[in-house]
This record gives C-alpha cells, structure tokens and sequence, in this order.
C-alpha cells in the first residue's frame, strides 16, 4: 500500500513538471505521460498508453540506441536535436534526456524539451531586458520634452492675445493656432509615453466582455474591417487592468486595421492552454488571445524589432501602439509573440488566468 502511495505521489509530480516527460516499461511501451507530453506531442494519455514509444515517436536511431543501452546498463543519457517524423503535423525538434528509474511497471524515465521553447525563453529573457531599458528612456525622454512643450504652448498662446489687436490678426494667428496644436499633439503623446508607468488597478475581467469593446471600436473606426470572432465561452475570468489590457489590444488590432489600409479581415480567437510556459513562469492553465489579420505581413527587416519604441512598418506610424501593448500584456506577467507572413499575421497574448496566479512557480 505505502509503494502504492509513493508511486502515485510521484506520479502526481510529474504531472506537475513544465517538461514533457514519459514513463516507458522495460519493453519501451507507455506507461504514463504527464500533461506537458499530452500537449507537446497532441495526444491523450488515455490513447497512448501501453502503446509502443515508436508509434508516438517513430524510431528516431539515435534515441532508440539510447533506450537499449539505458536497460542493457542503467546509463543515463541526453540527446540533442532529436529530430521526431509526426504523420499529421510538422516535425519536432527536441533535446531528450533518459533516466533509469525504479518504478512498478516502468523502468526509463523520458524527459522532452523542444529546442523552440528554449529559444523563446532566451528570446523573452532578452526582450525583458531590452523592455526595461526602453521604457527607462522613454520615460526619460518624455519628462525632458513635456516640460518644454508646456513653455512653447504658453508663449504661443500669449502671443496670440498680443496678435488680436493687429490688422492681420487673422493670418498671424493661424500660425499661432498650429504651434498650440502641434504642441498639444506632442503633449497627449507624452502622455501616452508615460501612462505606462501609472500603478495598476487589477479586478475581475470577463476576457470576452473586453474584446467585444475592442471589436465595436474597430468597426467603427474602420468600417472596411471584418473583425469575425471565434471565442472560447467556457473560459473563466481573469484578474487583470480593464484599461491596460482594451489599450494593449486595441493597438494591436488598430495596428493590424492600418496596415491593411483599412480593409480586409481580423479574427479575434481565445483558447484556453495548459501546462503553459511564458514570462519565465510555468502555468498550469492560462489564456491565449489570438489576433489574426490577412494583411501583407510585416518587413522581415523589422520583425525581430517590432515590439521596440519608434520602430514601425508605416511610414506615418509612430511606433508606440506595439510598444506599448508589450509593456502593458508584460505587466500582467504574460507575454506577446508574433508570427507573420504575406496574407497572415498573428500576434498571440498569453495571460495567466486568475486562480493560477499564488499557483505558479
């Protein structure tokens, strides 16, 4: 009985574990496959277990002589970029390790590590950093421009009143008008510079009642724009900034509208995922957010660079909206990532939801 609770025990915290791991037999059939392995290999383990490793994997050789050694002399043993065939989907590249274990009914222990996920912590470990130090700058820099902006305006403004009294009052104050407002421009994009650093007012948010006023702003701005929407009902509430997150999505979605000059098509898609790992966290459950645009993708020049300030694919854009959608999505310890190709684009923010958030490690 007690071997019986231990096993469970361990069992239980695999099941736990960010890293796809699997349990084989002597005779290399599965025994378990914890979450992280059902989602990384698109399985149940209902369907796979006691099913030969080579049905779900093929017969890599490299891995294969690994497993015959690992029983033959209880090696231990990691492979890198193991290349795994799947038969209805692209292939895998992954880093495996095989440990003998001692366990009723299984004796290796497979632990898969895809190389991609790997990079995007390294990428996002990076990005982190490069946000950090951007946003120090902007922050800088708005406090150093705004001071002046406020002197220009109120000059332009007492020059003005002393302009009414002349006979080509008229003319003079149009230019007048236009440094106010130029000022006043630059002023309100300070001030967009510098929202981001306000405190947070977290609270229950229904993800959907969100989009949905995301959805009616773009409609209404860009009436050219079929914004379809493919939500998943079940999802729970998250805890979160009501105006950070419409703010972060609106720019992506108002972003995805400008570049398709107005007309074509977004689809706004949400998804639950398990076992997901990003900002650095693992979490158990989180919500992903997909904004899909068949617009004409952006210059591969910039993609690496899309997220940074003053970087933009318009040549009148400002490139704050992206910028700011990251520091804000960053806020709420989830991340952004972007795939995109002429005809499709996809920007994908991933949140914790709410219960997971004393949860995750």
């Amino acid at each position: 009985m007690n071997e019986r609770k231990e096993t469970e025990s361990g069992l239980a915290g695999l099941d736990l574990l960010s890293s796809a791991v699997i349990l084989l037999d002597g005779e290399l059939r599965i025994r378990h496959c914890n979450p992280a392995a059902e989602n990384l290999f698109a399985v149940s383990q209902r369907t796979c277990l006691g099913q030969p490793l080579a049905q779900l994997l093929g017969s890599p050789p490299a891995l294969m002589k690994a497993l015959d050694n690992a029983l033959a002399n209880r090696w231990s043993y990691t492979g890198h970029d193991i290349l795994v065939a799947r038969a209805q989907a692209e292939p895998l590249h992954l880093d495996c390790t095989v440990t003998p274990v001692d366990l009723p009914g299984a004796k290796l222990l497979l632990e898969f590590r895809p190389i991609d996920q790997q990079l995007r912590a390294a990428r996002e470990a990076r990005e982190a950093v490069q946000q950090r130090a951007n946003q120090e700058l902007i922050r800088n820099l708005a406090h150093e421009i705004k001071n002046p902006l406020g002197g220009i305006r109120g000059a332009a403004q007492l020059l003005a009143r002393e302009l009414a009294a002349m006979d080509n009052a008229a003319t003079l104050n149009e230019y007048t008008n236009v440094i106010i407002h130029e000022a006043d421009r630059l002023q309100a994009l300070m001030q967009r510079l510098l929202s981001s650093h306000r405190a947070m007012q977290p609270a229950p948010l229904n993800i959907h009642e969100l989009l949905e006023h995301v959805r009616r702003l773009i409609r209404a701005e860009f009436p050219g724009v079929q914004v379809r929407r493919d939500y998943d009902i079940s999802l729970p509430e998250i805890t979160g900034d009501r105006e950070q997150l419409i703010q972060a999505i609106l720019n992506i979605a108002r972003n995805a509208a400008q570049a398709m000059d107005g007309t074509g098509e977004i689809l706004i898609r949400t998804r639950a995922l398990r076992q997901a790992t990003f900002a650095r966290k693992r979490h158990r459950l989180a919500l992903e957010v997909q904004i899909i645009d068949n617009g004409p993708g952006i210059p591969e020049e910039i993609r690496e660079r899309i997220f940074y300030p003053l970087v933009s694919g318009r040549s009148n854009g400002t490139g704050l909206g992206l910028a700011l959608a990251q520091t804000f999505v960053q806020q709420h310890h989830g991340s952004i990532e972007v795939t995109s190709r002429p005809g499709q684009t996809c920007f994908a923010l991933r949140l914790p939801l709410r219960h997971e958030e004393k949860g995750a490690t």
